[in-house]
């Protein structure tokens, strides 16, 4: 009972209680290491094997030091894939509050560089929401989301809702890409052989052939000659339909 009852508690944060910031007392400290380079390390590892390989005695081992040493800088390995996860973060290119841009264009902007964020940092779509999600440069972003959505003209008691049409869906999207790309690598292949593999496999079996025939058709209409330029179509089509129903019920709130 005591267990379910800890598990059940809301995870907590390496920013909160200075613990962002914090390293154990004491000496023993292994000369050459610091915090920014365990977190720079632990994201390319998570790129190049995955979050279900990833483990602290690997890191460790990347680090050429022992894992005793790791735990000198952060706490837990939670701590330290939530400090990876902001890190990441950081590397959108956020819009200009100031700027005289249309919130169109910066909506389209903050879309396309959570979509790449997600595809090129696949690990990363299973960790946004396992966390609070509260560091700086997180918290940017988000300050940087809501002050874009608030310019639509949207009333204050729509935007959380704009907010999640549109970055609800770049998360998807991002997410189910990331899954292609991870797929096609695992197999030795390009994204454009995978996808054509597996659909000689699919149209292998009955069942399938029939919705599968309405889909290439489907498919062949949209245009494209790689999977790149079809995941590229049908985003910013979807990100543009998204952007015209915001201005749909703006202009319906409106004349409300």
């Amino acid at each position: 009972m005591a267990k379910a009852a800890r598990e059940s508690q809301p995870r907590t944060s390496v920013w909160l209680e200075s613990k962002a910031h914090r390293r154990r007392g004491g000496g023993g400290q292994p000369s050459g290491l610091d915090r920014a380079r365990i977190v720079e390390v632990t994201v390319r590892l998570l790129d190049a094997e995955g979050l279900s390989r990833f483990s602290m005695r690997r890191l460790a081992g990347e680090l050429n030091v022992t894992a005793m040493s790791v735990y000198w800088y952060v706490d837990t390995k939670d701590d330290l894939l939530e400090l990876a996860l902001d890190e990441v973060m950081g590397e959108m290119r956020l819009p200009d509050p100031d700027a005289d841009e249309d919130w169109r264009d910066q909506v389209r902007a903050l879309a396309r560089e959570y979509r790449t964020l997600l595809v090129r940092h696949r690990w990363v779509s299973a960790l946004v929401g396992v966390f609070l999600n509260i560091g700086p440069k997180n918290l940017a972003f988000s300050r940087a989301v809501q002050q874009v959505v608030r310019r639509t003209g949207l009333p204050a008691n729509r935007l959380t809702s704009a907010i999640a049409a549109v970055f609800q869906f770049v998360y998807g999207y991002g997410t189910l890409e990331g899954h292609l790309s991870a797929r096609a690598a695992a197999g030795g292949m390009t994204v454009d052989e995978y996808f054509q593999q597996a659909l000689s496999t699919a149209n292998a079996a009955p069942q399938a052939a029939d919705v599968l025939q309405e889909s290439q058709e489907i498919m062949a209409a949209r245009g494209g000659d790689t999977v790149a330029e079809m995941l590229e179509r049908d985003f910013e089509f979807a990100l543009e339909l998204l952007i015209a129903g915001i201005e749909a019920m703006v202009a319906r709130e409106r004349g409300a």
